[in-house]
């Protein structure tokens, strides 16, 4: 019960309105703003605006009724209001938490890190201000948490309930200054049915005591309304960095990464082999699937087998590097960045989007394309960067891919001439397509400037069919790199400089196509193809119906297209087309 009567359109004009409460401790209000209406919040609960704004009089006084959808639970007991605190503020709750209804969350650990570097103000200044408290099973070593890590828990002169707070959006902590600049955003995983809510605490600059990175805390007991703001009860401290990897991954509870860490347990031996190797490592990076991301069906007949897990698990994990974002991002902006992983021959390969000041990473592995949702969570030993996929099993079929993958667009475009792409949508077939990437078209307008110009030509469309019908085929299952280096039996006899090759035929949808492929030390592969040898920039892009082989050089040469200008008309006429006319004239 307020103290005044106030109408929706009143309550959104103002931040608080005092309660009958015992000593009138204050409710929070917040105003959500929306796309067709605005949401107005009472602390966490939220009015439903057509029941509400019901009018009446009592002794003379007006009043108001509103309807929520929660209901207001005081900060309070018997034993605080008998000793005078009927609206206890942060630091009251501090000092005097046994005597509030907190079961079974204890805080004496932080409370005591608090008292001992003296900043008790901070908690007991008024408000509006958003407190995260730690509870003392989340905090392992109290040294670590100094003046700033203290700041890094309050974000100030806001009041945020977890409803009507939007997810996502970084606040500023008073820990901010010239030398440090740390961020908190609330999140929640996608299609959590538990509807937990996490704290994510980003230390974007960094000094010699704190770490850049990103720390996840689950908020155990939100929306503790105080005097001068709200508390948060958090599973463990921000800012702090104390945990492996492993340890991470190994945190109790129903945290973001609960189920690949199902998912890793299920595989027995394999799983502590590779939970071994993350614990061993002195430096890692783990793009890890978020829980959402198991819900692929095909996921889950693949956990039986062992052998193609393997490939999966360690196809996540970079060692000997930590990759942040801005890392990555750096290391992508003169060429695509790419990273080898545990899995010997896969590597990772990264693309950035970037709208106004927001970049979006994407990291693709075994032709599946995630984007990181959740970056440079910081451990002891390594980064780590929640994706939304699972790497490694596709979900796209040849079609999708082209269509999705930001390089391949050039390739994508011609196939669009004679509907040509259309093929690649059937689950059916077993395709493998060796695409040549946007660069691999850009160094071609540069060697074949003309013939690459019509192909590009909407009235020469047949050709660009013509072309992309060599580099497709068609067969009973797709060709990996690793079967066509075998058929080519490329091997170098010792003491000799001659190397024997066997070329390697295929059919292509255009006739004969005869490669054969060479591994390089570093595991990468080359295709010769009439006297060229074509880098092969991502081999193995797997798609649920066949293989994708992303190529620096297509297979295209000078005279691969010819016209006929007609002298008399003007028309511009290919071989073939002016075959096919003068064959109705005979006729």
């Amino acid at each position: 019960m307020g103290s005044l009567a106030k109408t929706t359109d009143q309550l959104a004009t103002i931040s608080h309105v005092n309660t009958e409460l015992e000593g009138h401790p204050p409710l929070w209000i917040t105003v959500r703003v929306g796309t067709y209406h605005n949401d107005i919040y009472i602390n966490n609960a939220r009015i439903l605006q057509n029941q509400s704004n019901i009018k009446g009089k009592y002794n003379g006084k007006e009043q108001v009724v509103h309807k929520i959808d929660e209901v207001l639970v005081p900060t309070t007991s018997p034993r605080t209001v008998a000793s005078g605190l009927a609206k206890p503020n942060a630091l009251d709750f501090l000092n005097q938490f046994e005597s509030l209804d907190i079961n079974p969350y204890r805080v004496r650990n932080f409370r005591q890190r608090v008292q001992q570097l003296q900043k008790e103000e901070m908690f007991g200044n008024m408000g509006p201000h958003t407190f995260f408290i730690p509870i003392d099973e989340g905090v392992l070593r109290s040294d670590l948490i100094d003046n700033k890590t203290v700041d890094g828990h309050l974000i100030p002169k806001k009041v945020l309930f977890t409803a009507p707070t939007k997810r996502n959006v970084a606040f500023e902590t008073a820990a901010n200054g010239d030398n440090l600049k740390v961020y908190i955003t609330f999140f929640q995983e996608p299609n959590d049915k538990t509807e937990t809510v996490y704290i994510k605490s980003e230390t974007k600059i960094g000094d010699a005591k704190h770490t850049p990175g990103v720390v996840i805390s689950e908020i155990v007991k939100a929306n503790i309304p105080v005097e001068n703001g709200v508390i948060h009860l958090i599973q463990k401290p921000l800012m702090v960095v104390d945990t492996s990897v492993n340890q991470f991954l190994q945190e109790k509870g129903e945290g973001p990464l609960s189920r690949f860490v199902q998912a890793i347990a299920e595989t027995g031996d394999l799983g502590k082999e590779f939970l071994r190797t993350i614990e061993r490592a002195r430096s890692i990076t783990l793009f890890a699937p978020s829980n959402a991301a198991w819900n692929d069906g095909n996921i889950q007949s693949i956990i039986q087998n062992k052998d193609r897990m393997r490939e999966i698990l360690f196809m996540h994990l970079v060692v000997d590097e930590r990759l942040t974002k801005d890392q990555i991002i750096k290391n992508n902006k003169r060429q695509v960045y790419q990273a080898p992983t545990m899995n010997r021959r896969k590597n990772l390969y990264f693309n950035v989007a970037t709208t106004g000041d927001n970049s979006v990473l994407t990291v693709e592995g075994g032709g599946v394309n995630a984007t990181v949702i959740q970056a440079n969570i910081a451990a002891t030993n390594g980064i780590i960067h929640i994706i939304d996929r699972v790497l490694g099993v596709p979900y796209t079929t040849v079609l999708d891919k082209l269509q999705q993958d930001p390089m391949l667009n050039e390739t994508f475009f011609l196939g669009l001439f004679g509907d040509f792409n259309a093929q690649l949508n059937k689950t059916g077939k077993k395709f493998t397509y060796f695409v040549p990437r946007d660069k691999a078209w850009s160094d071609a307008r540069v060697a074949l400037p003309s013939t690459v110009k019509k192909l590009f030509m909407r009235e020469f469309g047949y050709y660009a069919q013509q072309i992309l019908q060599k580099h497709l085929v068609d067969a009973t299952a797709p060709y990996t790199m690793e079967r066509l280096k075998q058929l080519s039996n490329y091997t170098k006899p010792e003491g000799t400089g001659h190397v024997p090759r066997t070329e390697v035929e295929l059919q292509s949808q255009r006739g004969s196509l005869k490669i054969s492929v060479e591994e390089r030390p570093d595991h990468s592969f080359i295709i010769h193809w009439r006297g060229q040898k074509i880098p092969v920039f991502r081999p193995n892009v797997e798609c649920t119906n066949g293989i994708i082989h992303v190529i620096d050089v297509p297979f295209l040469q000078e005279d691969d297209i010819r016209v006929i200008r007609d002298s008399a008309t003007g028309i511009i006429l290919a071989p073939n087309l002016l075959m096919f006319v003068l064959v109705k004239l005979l006729l």
